[in-house]
């Protein structure tokens, strides 16, 4: 029966017309899907697809390798960047990125509990909202609740590893001297500023999953079940 659930829901999700008249239809046992059923079955559905999300950053060259989230320099810090290459010392910058990258990965393990919570106490009338919403309606859903955890969870795990390397250091001393000139400074605190990217980099893999779900609910599906409900599929 979960199997139906979650066929349907997909259903819901991708916006297919008669996805409610196929809910409705399904018989659990006892009568027709309730409203709690339906949001249970999503909530399991978001539990995956945020560990599917978080789990592909939080390995090594989880952001290093993915350009679509890989963390750089920041676009104030491009003359610097340039002028630091022009003059031979390209591959302390590549280290200072490598370790921005690195910091975020470590921090991506923290993350996959805080968006399960959210999951957890996430209401009814929350999944039905986000079942109706548009296609990153769960992801702004976990941005609206999970920015202010993930952040708490991430900083100092990343203050950490970037002081190991002493990227912090080295940051700091170079733009605090660069932004006496420059008409846009640059964040010298960079652990804040790798906390934002690596939270943007979450937030952008939350809602690719997403959005695999709502538009290729044929496959998606597939993997839940081989995933969640295993031989019982």
């Amino acid at each position: 029966m979960k199997i139906l659930m979650t066929v349907g829901l997909f259903l819901m999700l991708t916006g297919c017309e008669p996805a409610q008249q196929i809910l409705s239809g399904m018989n659990t046992g006892s009568g027709p899907l309730t409203s709690a059923e339906i949001a249970s079955g999503l909530k399991e559905a978001l539990r995956i697809g945020t560990q599917n999300g978080t789990g592909k950053l939080s390995v090594a060259d989880g952001f290093f390798a993915n350009a679509a989230v890989k963390i750089l320099m920041p676009e104030e810090a491009k003359k610097v960047e340039s002028s630091l290459r022009n003059l031979g010392l390209g591959s302390l910058v590549d280290k200072a990125i490598l370790s921005m990258n690195r910091a975020a990965e470590d921090a991506a393990k923290y993350a996959t509990p805080i968006f399960v919570d959210a999951i957890k106490s996430m209401t009814i009338s929350d999944a039905m909202g986000i079942l109706r919403g548009g296609n990153y309606a769960a992801t702004d859903y976990f941005k609206e609740k999970t920015t202010l955890p993930l952040t708490n969870a991430f900083r100092p795990v990343i203050e950490k590893a970037l002081t190991k390397v002493d990227a912090t250091k080295y940051w700091n001393d170079v733009f605090s001297a660069y932004n006496k000139f420059a008409a846009n400074p640059v964040n010298t605190d960079l652990t804040a500023y790798v906390t934002g990217k690596a939270l943007d980099g979450i937030f952008h893999e939350v809602g690719q999953e997403e959005l695999k779900i709502r538009k290729d609910p044929a496959a998606r599906v597939t993997e839940l079940l081989k995933k969640v409900f295993g031989s019982n599929s």
